[in-house]
């Protein structure tokens, strides 16, 4: 019944999404949007409506965020769409050309620069495949025509809304023409695929042109995944994660919870969970089940691997950066036969 239910809620919704899409400026509730840039920002009313009247409903857009690849495919899937030799070869080459840039960002934020590398490779293969979706159809489609279902509806409108309110004042603060930037289906952008607010909050100006510029600019795009890192609690010169061995009668609770570490090595290894590298025992980590090829993988999650969860909050997600940052790191230590 309960399914049932929600196939209705979402034919429902669509069918409003369809009848709301031709303007969004006349959406029935845009109405607080527009009061909140116009009162608490200081828009002019008229620019407000000018620009919501010229997004576009995406359907494409819907489609694609409810089949995100971390929860369809198979770990041993997802993991070949990222962790390939195409972007190890194109990684170690980004580090290279960049090599300078990485290691001023390593001793200023204090972030591996294979993860920062890993993160712009997994994120748009290294400024390749930035989105083609104009940031304001994305947005407006999910801020006001995206419902998953009818419990997290307010949820995901506040969250998209925030970032429609963000896109128009990043928009202002570099005299850019919001209906001209590109991004993700989820209305992320640039080289290391931000978000409107994570790009106001954390991207930096690392040439020193006084312009913060992810979209074409990839020193300031290493300086920026560098500083959410490390804004987001990134330890320096700590671990990642480490393989497990689980014992016959280990407790599965808390597998794959994207959570900050609680609980010490010690106590997992009194549930059953036996990591293959030996870390402090007094280091908190939590367990991770994927599914490999031919059979379940286990690992500890530490630390540093919630930061790069903060990114992304996905295990899948957070593994193929992981994994992809030891693999340029190996490939490129053979490459200059020295690491």
């Amino acid at each position: 019944m309960k399914k049932i239910i929600r196939i209705f809620s979402i034919t429902l919704w669509a069918s409003i999404a369809g009848l709301c899409a031709a303007d969004y400026s006349q959406h029935p509730e845009v109405d607080a949007f527009i009061d909140l840039m116009v009162n608490q920002h200081q828009f002019e009313q008229k620019q407000i409506l000018g620009w919501l009247s010229e997004a576009k409903h995406q359907q494409s857009i819907v489609k694609a965020m409810s089949r995100p690849a971390e929860k369809v495919k198979p770990w041993h899937d997802y993991r070949k769409l990222f962790v390939s030799e195409l972007r190890i070869n194109r990684g170690v080459k980004f580090w290279n050309k960049n090599q300078q840039t990485l290691q001023r960002a390593a001793e200023d934020f204090g972030v591996d620069p294979a993860i920062i590398v890993s993160i712009i490779g997994v994120e748009t293969n290294y400024g390749r495949n930035t989105g083609s979706y104009r940031v304001v159809d994305a947005l407006s489609t999910l801020a006001f025509d995206y419902y998953v279902s009818i419990e997290k509806r307010e949820s995901r409108k506040k969250f998209f809304t925030t970032q429609l309110e963000h896109l128009f004042l990043l928009a202002r603060e570099q005299n850019q023409d919001p209906l001209s930037l590109k991004g993700s289906y989820a209305g992320a952008m640039g080289w290391g695929q931000f978000m409107p607010n994570s790009y106001r909050n954390y991207a930096v100006d690392y040439d020193g042109d006084k312009l913060a510029d992810i979209w074409t600019n990839p020193t300031d795009a290493i300086g920026s995944v560098a500083n959410y890192f490390t804004k987001h609690g990134w330890k320096k010169d700590q671990p990642v994660a480490t393989r497990a061995q689980v014992g016959k009668d280990f407790d599965s609770q808390g597998l794959n919870k994207m959570r900050r570490p609680k609980i010490s090595i010690a106590d997992l290894e009194t549930k059953g969970y036996k990591p293959v590298e030996n870390y402090a025992k007094d280091s908190k980590a939590f367990p991770i089940l994927l599914a490999g090829k031919y059979r379940d993988e286990y690992w500890l999650g530490l630390h540093n691997f919630y930061v790069i969860g903060r990114y992304n909050p996905r295990i899948k997600y957070a593994m193929a950066v992981y994994q992809l940052s030891l693999a340029i790191r190996e490939r490129r230590c053979e490459f200059l036969e020295s690491c």
